[in-house]
């Protein structure tokens, strides 16, 4: 019985990690459109944010069970609040994806932004950021509850990914901004997390062992082609 309850602590540890890694994924290629000062400023207050919503939210779990509860039918599928935030979020990951995909295949403006509009950028990319985050979040609060019952495991597995997001965010996004390939990386991985969102918010359950196989696996060659060069 220990050995179970040790084995569905490490699976929820793992997923949640996972998941906590993806966020800050996004926040650090989000923030890589910033100057260094407030590149800085927007990864904490986003990795802030995500990580207090992430508890926040686990205060509300009784709450958000009942987002999983069916609102309407469409061509025989049921969709509640979870498929609706889980939708919406995915297409949004996926046109944040691409359009960021297609301002780093073109030429950079070297034209410096003035104050002002340095202000809106910020406040804009934070405001994407905190829509992001609330998706993650609720999606890290019910596949912990999909997966483990007790209570104890979950904050476990929460405060655990909380302290690895704190502790990863710097070294990611330092990696992320001197080494391009990785970021281009980043934006299909996070292309790719959006469609599953998007057809998991649909009805359709996909398997997240194949997805980040495939991703590590990318990962892994991407590596390794930086290595021989």
């Amino acid at each position: 019985m220990l050995y179970f309850l040790n084995y569905k602590l490490l699976c929820l540890i793992a997923l949640e990690v996972i998941l906590g890694v993806d966020n800050v994924i996004f926040i650090n290629i989000i923030s890589d459109r910033l100057p260094e000062d407030q590149r800085r400023r927007l990864r904490f207050w986003g990795i802030s944010i995500a990580c207090a919503l992430r508890l926040a939210f686990l205060g509300l779990i009784s709450w958000i069970i009942k987002l999983d509860k069916p609102l309407f039918t469409v061509q025989g599928i049921d969709y509640s609040w979870k498929g609706i935030i889980l939708i919406v979020g995915g297409i949004f990951l996926i046109y944040k994806s691409i359009t960021e995909l297609y301002r780093n295949t073109q030429p950079a403006n070297d034209a410096p932004d003035t104050p002002e509009e340095q202000n809106y950028k910020f406040n804009q990319l934070l405001l994407e950021i905190i829509l992001i985050d609330i998706v993650f979040s609720i999606e890290s609060i019910i596949a912990s509850v999909g997966i483990v019952t007790e209570k104890w495991m979950m904050y476990t597995a929460v405060i655990v990914s909380v302290i690895i997001m704190l502790a990863s965010a710097e070294s990611i996004g330092e990696l992320i901004h001197q080494n391009p390939s990785f970021k281009i990386l980043g934006l299909c991985f996070l292309m790719m997390i959006g469609v599953v969102l998007l057809i998991e918010g649909m009805g359709f359950a996909i398997p997240s062992g194949y997805v980040y196989v495939s991703m590590g696996f990318a990962l892994f060659v991407n590596v390794i082609q930086m290595m021989t060069q």
